[in-house]
Parts: structure tokens; C-alpha cells; sequence
């Protein structure tokens, strides 16, 4: 004789409950997916790229400085004079010439009526122009890379091969250039054939003892 069990319906539901949370037990628990790196922050807008290569000389000026900048921005740029003792010409409050305490060696600037007129490179300078060429290059070479750009002029003191060499980027001649919107560069030329000292700016390029 069978004997028949029955079981109460709360207890089959009770059974089945349980069976459903052991099966979820047994399922594989997924794991939170990694927050995405934050993307890095755009630089601020105006901020200066690194230069690639060394900064270099040109007729509108070098680094921080500009020709036709106030002598106050160009200390704020490089510092004041770093021998203040030394008066850089006749007349310091319409012309003066100098080194700021943060310009490389050799670099010196020269301020007519409070603005920044020109920037020179002489002995202990290791700062190039725009083509390459600066303390201690050659003549031949400097003519060579601007060809018929080149304009000889004797060199006042010394005898030839002594000579100044101009490159006018604008506003150029072969007389006096007098236009204060003129720029360009003067290499001047030893006795050795060799460049003793870089000037470049405006006008007072031409200038042959400082400021006179």
C-alpha cells in the first residue's frame, strides 16, 4: 500500500524560495568596471609652449625683449643693469646701453628715450641669429647665406677685411637709414674676418661707440 505525503503549499513555496537564492549564490558576482582616467587638462589658454630649439636673434629682438618695448618692461623681463656703476653713454636719460642682471653673457641693450632700440651680442656671447651666425663666424659665411641681401659698408676704426656687414629686413638702404620703422642687423667684421660683435634692431644698429 502506497502511503501518499502532502505537503502544505506555503511549505512548497518556502522550498522553492530557497532553491532561486542558492542558484543566485552559485552565479558569478560581476565586478564594477574601472573608472576612465580623467583626460588630462588642456594647458590654460596663453600659456607658452616650450621652445623646441634656442632662442634665437632676430631684427624685432630676442626672447622676452621687443624692440621698441619700454625699459621698464625690458627689466621686468631681465632685471635692471647689472653694473649700474658704469654708465652706458653721455646722456643715460636719452640714451644708455647696459646688461640686465638675467641676460645670457654678452648680451647687452640699448634704450633710447626709455624704449629698447637694439640688442647686441658681443665677446662671451654664445646666442645666434635667425641664419645661425654670431660671435666668431665668418664674413664669407655670412655673405654666402644672404647673398646680394648683404650690404658692406668699411669699418670706421679698422682697417679691411674690418668691415660692417647690414642684412635690412625692412625700410633698409645703402645711406643713413634714419626710419624709425626700420629693422635689421649688423654683424661687424674684425680684422680677422671674423664677426666680433652682433647688433640688431632699429636705426641704432648703425651706431658705431654705444650710443653716439
Amino acid at each position: 500500500m502506497m502511503v501518499r505525503i502532502v505537503r502544505p503549499a506555503g511549505l512548497v513555496t518556502l522550498m522553492l524560495a530557497t532553491a532561486l537564492v542558492g542558484c543566485d549564490q552559485l552565479q558569478p558576482q560581476k565586478t564594477s568596471e574601472p573608472a576612465a582616467p580623467a583626460p588630462a587638462a588642456a594647458p590654460a589658454a596663453g600659456t607658452p609652449a616650450t621652445p623646441a630649439t634656442p632662442l634665437i636673434l632676430t631684427a624685432q629682438g630676442w626672447g622676452p625683449l621687443g624692440i621698441g618695448m619700454t625699459k621698464t618692461l625690458v627689466i621686468e623681463a631681465l632685471g635692471p643693469d647689472a653694473t649700474p656703476a658704469t654708465v652706458g653713454g653721455a646722456e643715460p636719460g636719452l640714451c644708455e646701453q647696459f646688461r640686465p642682471q638675467r641676460a645670457p653673457a654678452g648680451t647687452l641693450v640699448m634704450i633710447e628715450n626709455g624704449r629698447l632700440s637694439r640688442i647686441s651680442l658681443v665677446e662671451g656671447s654664445t646666442l645666434k641669429t635667425e641664419r645661425g651666425f654670431g660671435v666668431g663666424s665668418t664674413a664669407a659665411e655670412i655673405k654666402a647665406a644672404y647673398g646680394g641681401a648683404v650690404v658692406s659698408q668699411p669699418h670706421k676704426y679698422e682697417a679691411a677685411p674690418a668691415e660692417d656687414l647690414f642684412v635690412w629686413s625692412n625700410g633698409g638702404s645703402t645711406a643713413y637709414v634714419q626710419d624709425p620703422d626700420a629693422r635689421g642687423i649688423r654683424y661687424e667684421i674684425g680684422t680677422d674676418g671674423k664677426v666680433k660683435a652682433v647688433h640688431a634692431g632699429g636705426p641704432s644698429i648703425q651706431l658705431v661707440e654705444g650710443c653716439s
